[in-house]
């Protein structure tokens, strides 16, 4: 097992988008990570069904689809249909979120939760045996460009000791927001087995090969993944 390193195409030069995805690949990229956002639930509108069908003309990666919008229930099927590998929804915009996990899963897509950083990991609890991934963002979403909020790193810890206490390692934990060469060491030490990282990864200062391997050249001070915290039961 390994970290899954997802490139985030909303830092991406648009007009060589194609070209971009596929240096991403190129470079050891495990995952491509598309932010959706619809201006409602977040203060920005990105991204749709159609760049993901684009995207999946690009490459043969997952697709990790984050969907940063209201009533994402009413769009699954399109994102799906267009590609996406995995969709994750966010616990704040689903009432219903057992029915919206399930929906996803009956298109074929892996589910991911997300959560805002104000929302507590508690409300995990009755949702944690229907997901595979646990999305926690470093920042508060819709922009780029902010700084990682410090009280992620504990909010991750927690998720995952959560995840222990239930058996349950093989569901990722993926963290979004703000991930770079100089915090990922801490990110992923906390217990996260995704870092999804755009401008560390999409910039002019280096190439997307050379910002990949500087990633992963972090990730090799802490080894592989652990499959559990170190004394927690997963009886």
């Amino acid at each position: 097992m390994s970290y899954k390193i997802a490139p985030s195409i909303l830092a991406a030069d648009f007009t060589r988008l194609g070209e971009q995805i596929s240096e991403a690949e190129a470079a050891g990229a495990d995952w491509i990570h598309i932010d959706v956002m619809d201006g409602h639930f977040v203060p920005n509108i990105s991204l749709g069904p159609g760049i993901v069908r684009a995207v999946r003309l690009c490459t043969g990666l997952p697709l990790d689809v984050h969907l940063m919008i209201e009533a994402p229930q009413r769009y699954l099927s399109q994102f799906a249909e267009a590609g996406a590998n995995l969709i994750t929804v966010h616990v704040e915009t689903c009432p219903h979120l057992h029915r919206t996990v399930h929906q996803i899963k009956g298109l074929g897509c892996k589910a991911g939760v997300s959560l805002n950083p104000a929302t507590p990991v508690e409300v995990l609890e009755e949702i944690l045996p229907d997901v595979d991934l646990i999305l926690v963002l470093g920042v508060d979403p819709g922009f780029g460009g902010q700084k990682y909020r410090p009280a992620t790193t504990s909010k991750i810890s927690r998720v995952r000791a959560m995840l222990d206490e239930r058996g349950m390692p093989a569901v990722d934990v993926e963290v979004d927001g703000a991930v770079k060469a100089h915090n990922i060491v801490e990110i992923a030490g906390a217990g996260a087995t995704a870092l999804v990282a755009g401008s560390a990864i999409y910039n002019e200062r280096s190439s997307v090969a050379a910002n990949i391997a500087a990633l992963r050249d972090q990730l090799q001070e802490i080894g592989s993944p652990r499959p559990q915290s170190e004394g927690v039961s997963t009886v």
